[in-house]
């Protein structure tokens, strides 16, 4: 597994996360088995958001009732959350109160008295950075939050927060996969008229604008076709890309999971996968691909098997 400090925190991190948000229904076994395999894959890391299950805190608090982690095992594990989507009622809240108490329920559910990475879930139209700054600052001071980022933030979104926050912004979450690659493709196509590919979708080249201020991305639905539209892997409305991804996959010995992790992890932008199975076997696949040394020409050739214009 390869690993990194993650700019702006002292945090050793693998480029392989393992996702919490579809556990609220397994068994205590189901999600010990699932964190072992990602464990004995050296996955260490693991990613939570409050509104992930049918209650509020619901995965959070699943999680501890399984794994009950000693403080040795507890600090073994690096623990991200999410905040700012309010539970079911359709909105947003990045105001100070908000923000605390999501932590404070966090920190109950988790059976922790920190989270190492706190995330701003989804960008608050209402945002007030002030507020965000207080929060953050009163959360740092109390040693409750280590390192603080964002999900989902455009570029000038994360300018706002920037000009108040006092901390530094790690990591910003995005939907990413071979198929779903807007922040990618966006730049191969550049001033293509009449192109959608060279439309800009994030208000300015958000994975420059991360890659210039040491922001780590974390790409979640690493195999979703495209927004929860189901997976592309063995999917027969993608038949061109997964040939590529069997013959690559039966050339470095690994299964086709992995070549789809491993198109992520070859960028240079040393970016995050973010798992959301819940399968052991799968965990273990997908890790195969964390330092898998796809060529150019391989990577390219994925990218263009998935529909992606290459000039």
């Amino acid at each position: 597994m390869r690993t990194f400090t993650l700019p702006g925190t002292d945090i050793v991190a693998p480029n392989v996360v393992l996702g919490m948000m579809r556990i609220a229904d397994k068994s205590d076994d189901e999600v010990r088995a699932l964190v072992r395999a990602a464990r004995d894959a050296g996955i260490d890391f693991v990613d939570h958001a409050d509104i992930y299950g049918a209650q509020p805190h619901a995965c959070e608090a699943r999680f501890a009732d399984a794994m009950a982690l000693t403080p040795a095992e507890r600090d073994a594990l690096t623990i991200q959350t999410k905040c700012g989507i309010v539970h079911g009622q359709g909105y947003f809240d990045f105001s100070y109160e908000h923000i605390v108490a999501s932590v404070e329920g966090s920190l109950a559910a988790l059976r922790t008295d920190r989270i190492d990475i706190l995330l701003l879930h989804r960008p608050d139209a209402l945002v007030e950075p002030e507020e965000v700054a207080r929060a953050f600052d009163d959360l740092a001071a109390a040693g409750k939050v280590r390192a603080f980022g964002v999900s989902n933030h455009t570029p000038r979104q994360i300018d706002l927060l920037r000009r108040h926050v006092r901390q530094p912004i790690v990591a910003n979450q995005l939907q990413l996969s071979i198929t779903h690659a807007p922040i990618v493709a966006e730049g191969i196509a550049t001033n293509m008229l009449g192109e959608s590919q060279a439309v800009t979708r994030d208000g300015g080249g958000i994975l420059d604008y991360c890659r210039l201020h040491d922001i780590t991305v974390q790409a979640w639905s690493p195999f979703q076709a495209g927004f929860f539209t189901g997976v592309f892997l063995g999917s027969p409305d993608h038949p061109e890309l997964n040939a590529v991804i069997d013959r690559l996959a039966a050339a470095y010995d690994v299964p086709p999971i992995a070549i789809a992790t491993a198109w992520i992890t070859r960028h240079p932008a040393r970016m995050q996968v973010v798992l959301g199975t819940t399968s052991p076997e799968r965990v273990a696949g997908a890790a195969l691909g964390s330092d898998l040394p796809l060529t150019r020409a391989e990577w390219y050739e994925l990218f263009r098997a998935a529909g992606h214009i290459v000039p």
